[in-house]
Parts: structure tokens; sequence; C-alpha cells
């Protein structure tokens, strides 16, 4: 069997639930917030961004199949439809669960040239973990990200909702030691734009 048909088994999604198997979880809230959103757009496809953000901070920072049916459900929309815009933009997390702070290590041209792999290279060693990895006890997954637009700041780290930058080892060691006892960074963040997305129908 080649590489690639063996990396594309590995890389493969889970299969959508079947209708009888899907279980609701979005809150009162959230049923009450993607109602909102959809009196925001001409109709409710136009709804699926801001209804994956909903979702991933419904199910914890991570779209699992569940998840992304409940979306498909509460849209009517198909959920290839809904799985094939989840899939497409990185900020969604599909690829696999992440741990409560996600941290995204800029790589690009001015992060890499004030020392960026550096950075990431003691957070690695730090943390025991590679690219796309998380730690054994769900505290942290690491990313390496293209340019966050903050090239003035490099090197660059975002965690949640937050740009840290510039930063080195001992302002590495000094977050990682603060951000261990806070609420998710990551469901923080989508919850952030959610409330942005409903904030900016108003008028």
């Amino acid at each position: 069997m080649s590489e690639l048909i063996q990396l594309g088994a590995v890389n493969e999604r889970p299969r959508a639930p079947r209708p009888e198997e899907l279980e609701l979880k979005f809150s009162p809230l959230a049923i009450d917030e993607l109602n909102a959103l959809k009196t925001h757009y001409p109709n409710e496809k136009a709804c699926i961004l801001p209804g994956l953000w909903i979702a991933q901070r419904e199910y914890g920072g991570y779209l699992s199949a569940p998840a992304i049916a409940e979306v498909a459900h509460r849209l009517s929309r198909s959920y290839a439809e809904v799985e094939g815009v989840a899939t497409f933009y990185s900020m969604y997390n599909t690829a696999h669960s992440v741990g409560k702070h996600m941290i995204e290590v800029c790589t690009c041209l001015s992060c890499h040239m004030c020392g960026a792999y550096r950075i990431a290279d003691h957070l690695k060693e730090k943390l025991g973990i590679d690219f796309g990895e998380t730690t054994p006890d769900g505290l942290f997954t690491l990313h390496e990200v293209e340019c966050l637009n903050a090239c003035d700041r490099a090197p660059l780290l975002q965690i949640g909702d937050q740009y840290h930058g510039p930063v080195d080892g001992a302002y590495v060691d000094r977050l990682l030691d603060e951000i261990k006892s806070q609420d998710s960074t990551v469901v923080q963040l989508a919850d952030s734009i959610v409330k942005v997305h409903l904030q900016h129908g108003k008028s």
C-alpha cells in the first residue's frame, strides 16, 4: 500500500451520526443565540460559520462528528455541507480534540527571523509534545500557524483571543504557569466570536 493511501486512512473523518443516533447538546442559551443569529442572515446556509462557533464552544473546543451533525440539523443543511465548511477553515478544530489551551506559534517570515522555531523547540521540550499534539493531561495543544498579522511583536504566540509577543523562553515558562489554572481559552475564544457575531447584527 502506498504511503499516500496510508496517510489518507489516518486522516479519515469519522462518519456522520445517523438521524436516530443524533444527540442534541446545545444549551438553551446556545439555541437562543443561534435563533437570534438566523435573523441576521438572508438564509440559514449563511449562518453556518457562526453556528459552528457556537458548536465549538458547546462541545468543549472540538467540532466532532456529533457537533457538526447538530449544526446541520439545526440549520436544515446536510452533514456533508457543514463538514465541508468546518474542515475548510483552520480556525475550527476538526482534526482532533484539543486541550484546554491551544498554543499557536507563528512561524512566518518575521517571526521566523526573530526566533519562532527556537520558541517552538522550547515549547516542545517543555510540554513533551510536537506540533499537532496535546499533552497527556489535556491542558495544552501546540500548533504551528501562518502569519498572525502582528509582525511588530515577533516572535508571536496566540492563546485563545490573546496575542503574546515578543516572547522568549522565560516569558513562555511564566505564561504556561499562569494559564494552567485558567478556564479553557479555546472555549473562551469561541464564545467571544459568538458574541461578536451577535453584536454585529444589532442595529
